[in-house]
């Protein structure tokens, strides 16, 4: 199946600054957390699916999403296993912390697009080559704000969310240096952080 990864990723991140990230929580409080980001203008929410079980709270998230027009995310999708159970949740787009080009043709091959994982520019190369014009930059804290200058030289259409470590204090900044959006999980717990990111 033809997955246009681009243009989706275009559409689902535009105007968006953060993605919230809910892992390992319960069904009801991954909805109860995705509800409050909805209500405050935050549409992006991925639900890590890496381990068993997990697949009840994306489940869960993508039915609250329905009705306000929201598209969730599987998170953690690093086999074909993980695509099947992410697709049978319902999520509309897969999510790897790395870059494995037979994950990203099984959620091409559901229909679903993916945002592979990088941090280098081997795997930013190989990401394009393979047609992802986005991709999650992981981890990101651990690379800093200068890696996404660095490849914006040789590639410059590529667009990146930035995951792991960045707080909400960080994302100007990150964003300044190169990130389209930002990925953070347990500070969106906190109500004044969301305040602060919308402020």
């Amino acid at each position: 199946m033809t997955v246009d990864q681009g243009a989706f990723f275009d559409r689902l991140f535009a105007d968006q600054r953060v993605m919230a990230i809910w892992r390992g929580l319960p069904a009801d409080e991954t909805v109860a957390l995705s509800e409050r980001l909805w209500d405050a203008g935050i549409d992006l929410v991925e639900v890590p699916i890496g381990q068993p079980g997990q697949e009840e709270a994306l489940a869960a998230a993508v039915k609250a999403a329905e009705p306000r027009g929201h598209l969730v995310g599987a998170g953690t999708v690093v086999t074909a296993g993980h695509v099947e159970r992410a697709a049978a949740a319902g999520a509309a787009y897969t999510i790897a912390p790395g870059l494995n080009p037979a994950v990203l043709a099984a959620s091409h091959a559901a229909g679903l697009p993916h945002l592979p994982g990088v941090a280098t520019a081997s795997e930013v190369g190989l990401a394009r080559e393979l047609g992802c014009t986005w991709v999650k930059v992981f981890p990101a804290s651990s690379l800093g704000r200068d890696w996404f200058k660095a490849m914006s030289g040789p590639f410059p259409d590529v667009k990146y969310v930035a995951t792991g470590g960045v707080g909400p204090d960080e994302v100007d900044a990150y964003r300044k240096a190169g990130a389209s959006v930002i990925g953070m999980g347990s500070a969106l717990a906190d109500p004044a952080n969301i305040e602060k990111l919308l402020g």
